[in-house]
């Protein structure tokens, strides 16, 4: 996405959540996450405008579909870079922060992924596969064993995560949310030569919602804090893996 349409996306939601007349402010703060630098900055940006973070959900992601005897280094660079060293990153910042403001019952969750390969019908008819849930198996795609890679990494250092912060004797809780197939612009990124190969992903089955993860989150939130959910997973009902 780009600096003029990251500007009025979130600009737009931001006006959507306040007409809605929901509680709190939507602040957008444009950060590649690609770049350290840029992310220490955003934290510091948040120290400064807001005293620190209390919730992080790291929810960014991306997908190339680069196999592993053919791929490119550069895309595969691209996945551990954002999927998985930029989330640590995020990771680490959000509960420095937390420590330093004696915040002992925060959260940290990362929004993980699933998979799941369907037809659209019983007969021979192309196979669609989803990059979703790729966290917690492997499928025989190539075009996702590395994207696979990554997600695997998340289920990892949630619970790695969640290990140290028992050893640190703090409430702060870690999970991982694992969805299946979410209707967004994902897809669209993936497939961007193809629009049609996107548009069909999300027509073969009733897709799960940004709303619905939202919800779920709220959920994990509110548990009490004796409550440690350690790996959420979520799919359409339609979903057949």
């Amino acid at each position: 996405m780009d600096k003029g349409s990251f500007k009025w996306t979130t600009q737009k939601l931001a006006a959507e959540c306040e007409s809605a007349g929901y509680s709190g402010i939507l602040v957008p703060y444009k950060c590649d996450l690609t770049s350290e630098e840029e992310i220490l900055s955003m934290f510091s940006a948040i120290k400064t405008l807001h005293q620190g973070v209390d919730v992080c959900i790291n929810n960014a992601g991306l997908a190339h579909p680069e196999p592993l005897l053919s791929g490119r280094t550069e895309f595969w660079r691209n996945m551990i870079d954002v999927n998985v060293i930029a989330m640590s990153i995020c990771t680490r910042e959000a509960y420095q922060s937390m420590k330093e403001r004696n915040v002992d019952d925060g959260h940290i969750i990362n929004i993980n992924s699933n998979f799941c390969c369907r037809r659209s019908d019983a007969t021979s008819s192309p196979l669609f596969c989803y990059f979703s849930m790729s966290g917690h198996r492997v499928v025989p795609n190539s075009a996702t064993h590395f994207y696979a890679a990554t997600k695997y990494a998340v289920t990892a250092l949630t619970e790695g995560l969640r290990q140290e912060l028992r050893e640190s004797k703090t409430r702060i809780r870690a999970t991982s949310v694992s969805p299946g197939l979410v209707e967004t612009e994902f897809a669209f990124r993936l497939h961007n030569n193809d629009p049609e190969k996107a548009a069909a992903t999300y027509e073969s089955l009733k897709c799960l919602k940004a709303e619905d993860l939202a919800n779920a989150v709220v959920y994990i939130l509110s548990t009490p804090s004796h409550v440690q959910i350690g790996d959420l997973q979520i799919r359409p009902t339609e979903q057949q893996s």
